[in-house]
């Protein structure tokens, strides 16, 4: 596999690179970028919106729920965002820090600029997820922001690809992945694709692929490929593509089918853990922590896999996506008992 293209001071050994790329991991130490946000479900389980009397509050937001995974499983994660100067704010704050996430690099911001809430229902059939994204306050992370950072102190960098919708959160974004590399820290990039944040179709194909170009691990399921290729029918192509160019490891998600990675010429095919799914919510920020605690703690790639795989299967048979998702012995529980995975 070639040497990533993104990095000009990269060995030209593809293993040597993929050494280096785990070596980081293994530090178990992340500096996150993206948002936090507060979530609401009514109670219990099954009650849609409308008829809601009760409702349970939790951490939100796809990159605070990575960090947040990564420190019940043991390692650490510090996260980089603005949040507003509200109540809100200051609940995603102390969740976070709840969990064991480290704070220091979150700026709070007066004004109009709000923290996102989202209202979801724990239901599958006529599910509906109500996302409050008004003058996001996350976009607000800037240069200086990100210069604040002590990239010698990780090990990696994880984003999802919600910080690249808007400026000055994208330039600011594009500008930690360069600190990060000079830092040698790898670049590991959930792409997440999002329709409502981004101002138009074609602006987040561009965008969003040129981040692919500059990660070295990238996590993503069908559609985002897909749409990274300009159709459903090339995303595959386009997973095979970026792992033959610029990153090291790309994982394709299919849902209910599996997921097929690429890494050093290879392809690994794995399957899932069947569960009587809840909601859909919370299952891609459940696999991207199982992943990356399983590289951290030495399992093989196919291991590591499984084991988001098995994260996500948990968190989607549960109320919540931060609280749903377990730590070790959780994690350890559910691979005992359950049956699976599918081939």
């Amino acid at each position: 596999m070639p040497t990533p293209k993104s990095n000009p001071n990269a060995p030209t050994s593809a293993k040597v690179c993929n050494v280096q790329i785990l070596d980081g991991i293994k530090k178990n130490n992340f500096v996150v970028f993206g948002r936090a946000g507060m979530d609401f479900f009514p109670d219990p389980p099954g009650t849609k919106v409308k008829d809601g009397q009760t409702f349970s509050s939790g951490l939100g937001g796809s990159s605070a729920n990575i960090a947040a995974g990564i420190c019940k499983f043991g390692g650490k994660a510090a996260l980089v965002t603005t949040v507003s100067q509200d109540a809100v704010a200051e609940f995603c704050v102390k969740q976070l820090q709840d969990y064991g996430v480290d704070t220091q690099y979150i700026r709070t911001l007066g004004g109009e600029y709000r923290t996102s809430l989202a209202v979801y229902e724990s239901v599958l059939e006529g599910h509906q997820t109500v996302i409050y994204r008004n003058n996001a306050v996350d976009f607000q992370v800037t240069s200086e922001d990100v210069d604040k950072v002590d990239y010698a102190a990780f090990g990696a960098l994880v984003t999802a690809g919600t910080v690249f919708a808007a400026e000055p959160s994208r330039t600011a974004t594009f500008h930690a992945f360069a600190r990060a590399k000079q830092a040698g820290l790898p670049i590991i990039f959930d792409v997440d694709y999002r329709p409502y944040s981004w101002p138009s179709a074609d602006v987040a194909a561009d965008v969003l692929s040129r981040a692919g170009a500059q990660s070295d691990v990238i996590v993503g399921n069908d559609e985002e490929f897909g749409f990274m290729a300009g159709s459903f029918e090339k995303g595959l192509a386009k997973a095979k593509e970026l792992s033959q160019s610029t990153a090291a490891i790309v994982v394709y998600k299919m849902g209910e089918k599996g997921a097929i990675t690429f890494a050093d010429g290879e392809e690994i095919h794995t399957g899932i853990y069947p569960v009587q799914a809840l909601k859909p919510t919370g299952a891609g920020d459940s696999f991207m922590a199982g992943f990356l605690s399983g590289l951290a703690s030495g399992s093989d790639l196919k291991t590591a896999i499984m084991r988001g795989s098995a994260c996500a299967a948990i968190v989607v048979g549960k109320p919540g996506c931060a609280p749903a998702m377990p730590n070790e012995a959780q994690l350890q529980e559910f691979l005992t008992t359950h049956p699976g995975p599918t081939p």
